[in-house]
């Protein structure tokens, strides 16, 4: 979920200043990439360094097949297990694998045996750390994940390494939502805590009076899979159901009866709260002092997602101050919790040791789905459910390179300037380029658009594998067009990305086109990636460290008045660019700092009279 907020008013009366906190991994990509005519290129998806094959097709494959004659004996892959899996995905794999079961492996253990084998799958409980995937060099290739979480595998050492990572990220979806819904009748009819009073001899019916739920207001933080799951339940139960998810479509909440708002507004209103977003940096501890502090008095928690989103010491103050009345909480920052931790002994807390995906016929579904997704990939196909990719060969990222971190942070941009609970219902990526189209495979392309857009409001992975699936289930329907630059000459393979939403409110007005959509145009300068226009405005601007807009009054002075601020509070100014329409008019300036300003240096900025309206955006 995004945590952009509002925190300064324009003393003029234009539209206030707004910051977006959307930090997110900023790392180089490493994407499987096939390319198209005279972008053909020798691609290892999943095969081992020595059975590369080359692809020549226009058209994706979907499959790539390990250079083996036909005749040749085929030695079944090994797969280690070593996390207790159901027997129905163990009979999954067993299909066309060799299967070692070894449960409850010290790290030494598996660092000895991991070699032996093609495929290694685990739960959370095992650490699939830089040393495990160097210790299974020039055999593991495959790493699969029962369960929707991949904190304990390291992604980036599994790239290094050509190892694909899968998931299961659906089987357990209604599983979690029950739980969720468990949880909040246990809770509101204090079921828990009347079981252990009478277990203890005493019979409390006056203390243990519960709370309704019908006509109750429940606020979903996050409107993904289970959120969307919760809150059928919740109509069910007579609920009035609110949501806020930045990327939930309108229509979507609409059809299951649920309202799509803004976070300060969800917070405010809800007598309920269910937490369904992912843990990222933007949304690490945002349940704190600030946010408890905006909610009403008596509100009831319920956390089924990840524990790091709340600030455990913060609610604990919350719950004995009465503006928290209870929480109910299956998951927790560090697990299992401290055996003295002051929340799970707290009388108003109901907790659960992480029971969310815990039903037979969830972990059935969870060991299927994995058996499938390693099955696939042993064979070289392309899995939906794919969160990293091997590395592609340097002579491709070379010259897409710099085009590959435009895309990206275009969507970056784009993203944090929507306003929170407008959603985004249309992305339409438009490249212009003097090659011919069979040239140029805009896949890629595409690919970090969309992670730009994904990654900083969410858990997910984006690359090539996975690209077209995450936006389809996240409801983003991306378009691409291709615009001939006639220039024969030209060696570039692109001359400009442009990145449209369309149908979707902004914080900044001044990003708005004559069309009325968010839109940004980028180009690649001496091999660094460049802001070239905002809305109707042109710019100039290197993408590089962070970015403030400022729409304003074209007249002189401007670039001095806040030059001026920003060095006197010592921020650091890459460059300024200004764009106008029109002499006299409006204007964009454009400024890159190296550093973040602090709220009172950018309240300066917004006191100027000319200035309408800001953003400062991180790039």
């Amino acid at each position: 979920m995004s945590t952009s907020r509002a925190l300064l008013s324009s003393p003029h009366g234009g539209a206030g200043p707004t910051f977006t906190r959307a930090r997110a991994r900023l790392a180089a990509p490493s994407i499987p990439f096939a390319r198209c005519g005279a972008l053909r290129a020798r691609t290892a998806i999943l095969s081992s360094p020595a059975a590369t094959v080359p692809v020549t097709s226009s058209e994706p494959k979907r499959r790539i097949s390990r250079s083996v004659s036909d005749s040749a004996p085929r030695a079944k892959p090994a797969v280690l297990v070593a996390e207790k899996l159901g027997e129905a995905g163990l009979d999954v794999l067993r299909q066309f694998a060799d299967v070692e079961c070894a449960y409850g492996m010290s790290p030494a253990e598996l660092l000895a045996k991991v070699a032996q084998f093609d495929a290694l799958v685990v739960r959370s409980g095992t650490k699939v750390t830089r040393e495990v995937l160097e210790a299974g060099r020039g055999r593991l290739r495959v790493v699969g994940r029962a369960g929707v979480g991949i904190d304990n595998v390291d992604l980036q050492a599994a790239t290094e390494a050509g190892c694909l990572v899968v998931n299961a990220p659906t089987a357990n979806t209604v599983a979690a939502a029950e739980h969720g819904i468990a949880l909040l009748a246990c809770m509101a009819r204090n079921v828990s805590q009347a079981d252990a009073a009478l277990k203890a001899g005493k019979w409390q019916r006056a203390k243990y009076v519960g709370v309704s739920l019908v006509g109750k207001t429940l606020a979903i933080m996050g409107f993904g899979k289970v959120g969307s799951e919760v809150a059928r339940r919740a109509k069910g139960l007579g609920m009035h159901v609110i949501a806020h998810d930045p990327y939930a479509p309108a229509d979507k909440a609409r059809a299951i009866g649920a309202e799509l708002v803004s976070f300060e507004e969800a917070i405010a209103k809800a007598d309920f709260i269910s937490l369904h977003m992912p843990l990222t940096p933007a949304t690490s501890k945002v349940f704190n002092d600030e946010s408890f502090g905006k909610m009403k008095t008596g509100v009831r928690i319920i956390n089924v997602a990840r524990g790091g989103v709340i600030d455990e010491d913060a609610l604990v103050r919350a719950l004995d101050s009465g503006k928290v009345a209870q929480a109910a909480l299956d998951v927790f920052t560090v697990e299992p919790p401290a055996k003295d931790s002051k929340l799970v002994l707290h009388e108003n807390v109901t907790v659960t040791p992480h029971l969310g995906a815990s039903t037979v016929e969830a972990q059935e579904g969870v060991a299927i789905e994995i058996a499938e997704a390693v099955g696939g990939a042993l064979r070289g196909e392309l899995a939906a459910t794919a969160v990293n990719a091997p590395m592609v060969p340097a002579e491709v990222l070379s010259e897409l390179a710099p085009y590959v971190s435009l895309a990206e942070k275009l969507g970056r941009l784009a993203v944090q300037l929507v306003a929170g609970e407008s959603g985004i219902k249309g992305v339409k990526v438009v490249y212009t380029s003097a090659r011919d189209p069979d040239d140029l495979d805009t896949r890629l392309l595409r690919a970090m658009v969309t992670k730009g857009i994904v990654e900083p409001v969410s858990s997910t992975f984006v690359n090539l594998v996975n690209a077209d699936y995450t936006a389809k289930q996240r409801g983003l329907r991306i378009a691409e067009e291709r615009v001939s630059h006639d220039n024969a000459a030209a060696e570039a393979p692109l001359e400009s990305i442009q990145v449209r939403l369309s149908h979707v409110q902004s914080k900044f007005a001044g990003a708005i086109s004559d069309g009325g959509d968010i839109v940004v145009v980028g180009r690649v300068k001496y091999g660094v990636p460049h802001l070239t226009v905002v809305g109707p405005y042109e710019v100039d601007v290197s993408l590089e460290g962070n970015l403030i807009l400022c729409r304003q009054i074209d007249q002189p002075g401007m670039i001095g008045k806040v030059g001026n601020i920003l060095g006197q509070r010592n921020v650091n100014v890459s460059f300024m660019s200004v764009g106008r329409t029109s002499r006299g008019k409006q204007a964009i300036m454009a400024i890159g700092v190296d550093e973040e300003p602090d709220k009172k240096t950018l309240e300066k900025i917004g006191a100027i009279p000319a200035v309408e309206e800001f953003v400062f955006l991180e790039l």
